[in-house]
């Protein structure tokens, strides 16, 4: 396919290679889910849950963990974890004009102010949204302290601690760019209320809980994001990328938290969900399992490549193709130009002939014009014409009506009397000079 028919879409879907492991902790029992995503789509490997974990034995439940990882074939994959909604403050932050690279700095400059902790050590992260905000995740540094302990005494190995509103806006990237001109998603809460999920240009991500009425919450998170009353609230599990493959145990409409969380793992170079783990104690997978994906994503990379170096030789060889046809037409070309600059010099000269064979006729008739005009007893003596004027030297009973006489002529205008004297014979002698008009033809 041509490189100008692939949409940018479907270069970033491209990038859409990875297996995640989400880990939601409820109030209870921990929800997993585990999804694996490439380009052609999200296969949800698997759902888990793991009840009365708080009051079990660790490694129990870790065991639990384990063999449900296994037989997924997924035990080398670190999870993501979603922190209990209680337990993080989220914050949005405007940074317009800050760099990448400032934008930590920024948000630590002013991090005291944006949590209720006092002098309490924290665990923060970040997210980047759109139009230069940022999406801040704050914890008490002991919460996330226990819960990775916790983990740690179960055998989990965990990359991410990350929160709610993060990973939905992580997972809602894999769709592309987001919904086009802002939404509302409604979900039913870890408690039993209304989770309410937005998007929109006013507020790039709303995300809160409401023990209200589904219309009623709509209405809320509607005005918050500032969007159209008249908007038709979405269910939170049809903004996520729809899965190709999912278990019956999986029900998104129930919860589809854990599956966001997993999808947010799988792919965060794609949209990175906020991570409030401190980087020395995040566990990442083993690097070994990165070579399929790497060799996959080198054969893309390759196959992109060729694409673009086959357009450039393709483009190139028609310009070729272009230049030779042109170099065939071009003295074809000259030579019109060339008869072109003939045919107008040849009028030219036609014209020319036109005018020289006209003026002995036009010299006639003015000739004709002053007999004519000048009529008996007055008379003519000398007569001198050139192509503007005519002067006429003489004699006549009166010779100043001979200027009206000449100018009524539609051969001569502007007559002067250039001198005028008493003849011997009681005559009047004159010379006057006439510009001449030639009639159009």
């Amino acid at each position: 396919m041509p490189l100008d028919l692939l949409k940018a879409q479907d270069w970033h879907k491209l990038l859409h290679v990875g297996s995640g492991v989400g880990i939601e902790i409820a109030a209870s029992n921990l929800e997993v889910a585990a999804a694996r995503v490439r380009p052609n789509g999200v296969r949800v490997l698997g759902r888990l849950t793991i009840a009365d974990f708080a009051s079990r034995p660790a490694a129990e439940w870790g065991a639990d963990y384990a063999r449900f990882l296994a037989g997924l074939g997924l035990s080398h994959v670190s999870a993501t974890v979603l922190l209990p909604r209680r337990e993080v403050i989220v914050r949005h932050l405007s940074l317009p004009g800050v760099k990448g690279k400032d934008v930590e700095g920024a948000i630590r400059f002013q991090l005291d102010s944006l949590h209720p902790y006092g002098d309490e050590e924290v665990a923060w992260g970040w997210s980047p949204l759109s139009y230069g905000a940022v999406l801040v995740g704050i914890a008490r540094r002991s919460t996330v302290q226990h819960y990775l302990e916790l983990f740690l005494a179960a055998g989990i190995k965990a990359v991410n601690f990350t929160f709610s509103a993060a990973a939905v806006h992580s997972a809602v990237r894999l769709n592309g760019a987001g919904l086009q001109g802002g939404f509302v998603a409604l979900g039913l809460s870890a408690s039993g209320g209304v989770e309410v999920y937005g998007e929109s240009q006013a507020r790039p991500v709303f995300h809160a809980e409401f023990q209200l009425p589904a219309e009623r919450a709509a209405s809320l998170g509607l005005a918050e994001l500032r969007l159209a009353p008249e908007t038709a609230p979405l269910k939170l599990e049809d903004v996520l990328p729809k899965p190709a493959v999912n278990p019956v145990e999986n029900d998104l409409a129930r919860n589809p938290r854990p599956y966001a969380t997993a999808l947010a793992g799988a792919c965060p170079w794609v949209a990175p969900a906020a991570n409030l783990l401190p980087p020395d104690q995040r566990q990442a997978s083993s690097r070994a399992v990165f070579i399929p994906t790497a060799a996959l994503a080198t054969i893309l990379l390759l196959v992109a490549g060729a694409i673009l170096l086959y357009n450039s030789y393709s483009d190139r060889k028609y310009l070729a193709s272009i230049e030779a046809q042109i170099a065939q037409v071009a003295p074809l070309a000259k030579r019109a130009d060339d008869l072109d600059r003939e045919i107008l010099l040849t009028r030219q000269h036609a014209q020319m002939l036109d005018q020289f064979r006209n003026q002995t006729r036009q010299d006639l008739d003015a000739l004709n014009e002053l007999t004519r005009l000048i009529e008996p007893p007055a008379w003519i003596n000398s007569t001198t014409l050139s192509r503007d004027s005519v002067v006429i030297s003489g004699e006549a009973p009166q010779a100043a009506p001979l200027v009206r006489i000449l100018d009524s002529s539609p051969l001569f205008m502007n007559s002067t009397p250039q001198s005028q004297g008493r003849a011997q014979n009681g005559m009047e002698s004159f010379q006057i000079r006439a510009t001449r008009r030639y009639p159009a033809q």
